[in-house]
């Protein structure tokens, strides 16, 4: 897979304050990235200069290679979503759309404007002043200017906060479909959905950067699974003798089993499906099986 984005010793102060520390970390062409941490982490200052907003104080960003501090270099490569975006209270959402569209140099603007609500599935507010809107209708316009012209690479900065459950949902929905046809950076505090949308992601506190790496190492879904146990003895030493546990324990007054595995030596479904196997036939009865771990357990454990 060929970087969209590459990020190397990356940096930024602000007086004596440092934001962001020798960050590095690479985004895939066609992935989902999540930028996760506590407030005051740097998440928002790293969005911040790979949308060119902010320049760096040390270190290098490349997106799809160009240096996003040079004057106008991302035009029409990039869509952003700001978290806390305000929309001019007195203009038509459509009049507003187009006129960002235009200024992004796209052929046909009041074209994009119209599609790109429909995406949101918005159309219905063509003519309506953004000030009239509710906050979870502005945020899906500001969605739908960052979608115009369908950009290779959207920043999306907390694009479902503030939204209602099912206009959160119709976002992720669309954040899904935007992936493989266009690189997606999310910036998020909502840890569940970060790791239900992306393929991989980076940690960030203190302005430094913990750990990078795909979903799957980060929640040790290649390398751990969970059995909750309703009611049996758990034949402990059996489960460790299964071809690949490397480890098996009992945890939480014996109710869950915790099983570490060789990724490369056995497939996931073949040795949950061979421990569960012989749960059932030493009678033990199962209420779950899960795959890794939470992904707010990994944060919380490196943060």
């Amino acid at each position: 897979m060929s970087a969209a984005i590459e990020i190397k010793g990356l940096s930024k102060r602000f007086g004596h304050k440092v934001a962001v520390n020798d960050v590095t970390f690479t985004v895939g062409e066609g992935e989902c990235y999540g930028l996760i941490g506590p407030n005051g982490a740097g998440k928002t200052t790293t969005f911040s200069m790979m949308c060119g907003f902010l320049f760096p104080t040390a270190g290098s960003i490349r997106v799809l290679g160009v240096d996003p501090t040079q004057p106008g270099a991302l035009k029409g490569k990039v869509g952003v979503l700001p978290q806390d975006a305000v929309l001019p209270a007195a203009w038509p959402v459509g009049a507003l759309l187009t006129y960002l569209a235009r200024l992004s140099g796209l052929p046909e603007p009041e074209r994009e404007a119209r599609e790109a609500l429909e995406r949101v599935a918005l159309p219905e507010t063509w003519a309506v002043p953004a000030g009239a809107m509710s906050h979870g209708m502005a945020k899906r316009v500001a969605m739908a200017q960052a979608l115009m012209g369908k950009p290779p690479v959207v920043f999306l900065d907390e694009p479902t906060a503030g939204l209602d459950p099912k206009i959160a949902a119709a976002v992720r929905q669309l954040i899904r479909e935007l992936k493989g046809h266009s690189t997606v950076v999310v910036s998020s505090h909502n840890l569940q959905e970060l790791e239900e949308l992306c393929d991989s992601t980076a940690i960030l506190d203190k302005g430094k950067l913990v750990k990078a790496g795909t979903m799957s190492e980060m929640t040790g879904q290649l390398a751990e699974f969970r059995v909750q146990i309703a009611r049996g003895p758990v034949p402990l030493d059996e489960v460790k003798a299964l071809s690949g546990c490397r480890t098996a324990t009992l945890e939480n007054k014996d109710t869950i089993l915790v099983v570490h595995f060789d990724g490369q030596a056995v497939q996931p479904e073949d040795i949950i499906t061979r421990t569960v196997g012989l749960l059932v036939q030493r009678q033990v009865l199962i209420l779950s099986v899960s795959r890794g771990k939470r992904l707010e357990e990994k944060v919380l454990q490196l943060t």
